[in-house]
């Protein structure tokens, strides 16, 4: 088992009890090294105390700011973070288009077991860079120009949305085609990004398929009907899926 020394920044005595009392529980390999109520306290054991920490447990709102301005400040971040928070809908989808971990209040323990057993090494988490992607989706809500940050199994990649062909569903594995022909492998379900990704330019057109519909070459019509991407590759389109998907495609050719 690994050991993770942690900081946690929370202004409510209770919620610090309760986030301390329950990582002493169900995460017997996160250390508290250090606790803080406020931003400037956090700074100040941070850059001052010469702390050597690999995760951070942090809210949101503080009585003197915004956690985000604290980062800012204190770059570079080499530990992994975890926000605590009852933010609102934008954030969360922020949080998850970064693989950022949050878990909400009032914690739910196999949340935050789950959370911490995604924490990655200081020198394979790209903290910054997946910070720089939650900023642009917070500030910048339904954006089709933004990118998307997998966590796969041979490493981090940085997604534009635009360089994403299509899903395709494996299990509890899901391959991610990109334009340039290549092929990444994320232990998530598809299930996962047609919910993260919704609202957006793809569509799940099968129960083992989702597609990013503006790299459509053509759909065929008949029996069911298929679609081939531009990287020549055939998707069947599911009976059931039929109606829906053809809606959305009439839909977002009238827009563009």
């Amino acid at each position: 088992m690994i050991m993770l020394k942690a900081i946690i920044l929370e202004d409510e005595v209770k919620g610090l009890q309760n986030l301390r009392t329950q990582l002493h529980q169900h995460c017997k390999n996160v250390q508290i090294v250090a606790e803080a109520r406020s931003i400037s306290e956090c700074k100040e054991l941070i850059l001052n105390g010469k702390l050597d920490i690999d995760l951070a447990f942090m809210d949101i709102d503080l009585p003197d700011g915004l956690v985000f301005n604290l980062l800012e400040e204190i770059k570079p971040i080499k530990f992994e973070i975890i926000f605590v928070t009852g933010h609102n809908q934008y954030a969360l989808k922020a949080f998850d288009f970064a693989s950022i971990g949050y878990i909400m209040k009032p914690i739910d323990p196999e949340k935050l077991i789950a959370s911490v057993s995604r924490v990655m090494p200081k020198d394979e988490n790209q903290m910054e860079k997946r910070l720089d992607v939650f900023n642009d989706t917070f500030n910048n809500p339904g954006s089709l120009t933004g990118k998307l940050t997998i966590s796969a199994l041979d490493g981090m990649y940085f997604i534009n949305f635009s360089e994403i062909l299509r899903f395709e569903a494996e299990d509890n594995y899901t391959h991610i085609y990109k334009t340039n022909g290549e092929k990444i492998t994320v232990s998530k379900t598809l299930k996962s990004y047609e919910k993260m990704l919704h609202g957006l330019n793809f569509y799940r057109v099968h129960k083992g398929h989702m597609i990013n519909m503006h790299h459509i070459d053509r759909f065929v019509k008949g029996e069911g009907g298929y679609i081939v991407m531009e990287d020549g590759k055939k998707i069947d389109v599911s009976r059931r899926r039929r109606g829906p998907f053809m809606e959305a495609l009439r839909t977002m050719h009238t827009t563009i």
